[in-house]
């Protein structure tokens, strides 16, 4: 098959990359997660005070997942508006190109 890019090397706009990092993360805020609530169901204290103290940490947890979720879409957002502009710019500059 012919190659069609006519010797023109792809550029790489780094939104996969974000993409790979938004999942890492909230990979790794699940897994802290079941890792904490394992533990703290299995550490040798009374019923009672196993559920406070996990009351108390889910509440914690639901406060860092909402916020590293809340930057990690504000991050996705600023990448795409960098994307949109890059496409334009490289569309205005085709079209100037004729």
């Amino acid at each position: 098959m012919a190659n069609h890019n006519h010797g023109h090397v792809q550029e790489h706009d780094g939104s996969g990359q974000a993409i790979f990092w938004v999942g890492l993360l909230v990979g790794l805020l699940i897994g802290g997660l079941a890792s904490a609530v394992a533990t703290l169901l299995l550490a040798p204290q009374s019923g009672k005070r196993t559920r406070a103290k996990i009351r108390r940490q889910s509440a914690e947890w639901r406060e860092q997942a909402a916020d590293t979720m809340d930057d990690a879409v504000a991050q996705a957002r600023i990448k795409a508006r960098q994307v949109t502009h890059d496409v334009s710019d490289k569309a205005e500059e085709l079209k100037r190109a004729g």
